[in-house]
């Protein structure tokens, strides 16, 4: 119950402040620009950068790990004066899968459960900016962040073979191999994390569920493509490889991009299985799109 000071007159009680505030007269940049600052903040943050110390210390360290290997491989090639790369451009980020596994299961929540959590997603759309343009911002920005990690130790690879003084059509055709294999898979990589990190608020909870996503799947893929092949089951092993998503990147990359397989007795799958790999990659893209969508209109209510 309000007290009235004894002072005070009936008529003083209510007072009317002009405080200041005044309409905005500039322009109105629209949902073009909300769109870009939207993806621009989240592929900072996805490195950390705007954020605090601690923020920044994970996503470096992996993208230091990711560039560490490619180093080396180049000192060791241009010390031996060797006449090929000890990698091929498109096995590098099948080698160090785990370490693309760690970073998109850590920086996948890190993107879109805050906001889920604090109930931030409703403001967005109270802007002109709409579902669409917030899951294309997200998306684009992790798949960007990941396409960073993966490519830039393949610079340092192509940068090395030239000074070493490798073939450079031979040198800049895997070279473009490996882009062309590390962009499909951070699309990949992205939409699965995304979707996985939009389903629950608690960011540990996404970061779990991320890596169990990756690893389990791989690690059973594998498992059933060796008892195949040593129970001289070769002909399923390819089509084995389309149930977990590092092995269908391998998949593609070995039918379309002139790789060697990483699968058991390196049977990969043939142009015409290959076919059905790439498929099965954009329509699990496309998927996760779908998915991202629905999920925000309603969080957006």
């Amino acid at each position: 119950m309000a007290v009235e000071h004894p002072l005070t007159q009936p008529g003083e009680q209510t007072r009317i402040h002009n405080i200041g505030y005044r309409d905005y007269d500039g322009p109105r940049l629209g949902r073009a620009y909300a769109r870009r600052s939207l993806y621009s903040q989240s592929l900072r943050g996805a490195y950390g950068l705007g954020r605090s110390v601690k923020s920044k210390i994970l996503p470096m360290l992996l993208f230091v790990v990711m560039c560490v290997p490619a180093l080396i491989m180049v000192a060791v090639a241009v010390a031996t004066k060797a006449k090929d790369l000890p990698v091929d451009y498109t096995r590098y980020a099948v080698l160090l899968q785990a370490v693309i596994g760690l970073y998109v299961a850590s920086q996948g929540p890190q993107a879109v459960s805050r906001d889920l959590r604090f109930k931030t997603v409703p403001l967005y759309f109270s802007r002109p900016i709409e579902t669409a343009d917030y899951v294309r911002a997200k998306y684009a920005a992790l798949a960007s962040a990941l396409f960073i990690l993966t490519a830039a130790p393949l610079v340092v690879l192509y940068v090395g073979a030239l000074l070493a003084k490798l073939d450079f059509a031979d040198q800049s055709k895997g070279f473009g191999q490996g882009l062309a294999s590390v962009a499909l898979l951070s699309l990949l990589f992205a939409g699965i994390a995304l979707v996985i990190s939009a389903v629950t608020p608690r960011r540990g909870f996404g970061i779990a569920a991320v890596i169990a996503a990756l690893t389990i799947s791989y690690g059973a893929v594998s498992t059933v493509q060796a008892i195949a092949f040593e129970r001289s089951s070769g002909g399923a092993v390819p089509w084995l490889g389309l149930f977990s998503p590092i092995t269908l990147i391998d998949g593609v990359q070995t039918a379309f991009l002139g790789a060697t397989s990483a699968f058991p007795g390196q049977e990969g799958p043939s142009t015409a299985q290959g076919f059905v790999y790439l498929a099965v990659v954009l329509g699990l893209i496309a998927g996760c799109y779908g998915l991202l969508m629905r999920r925000y209109r309603k969080a957006g209510l």
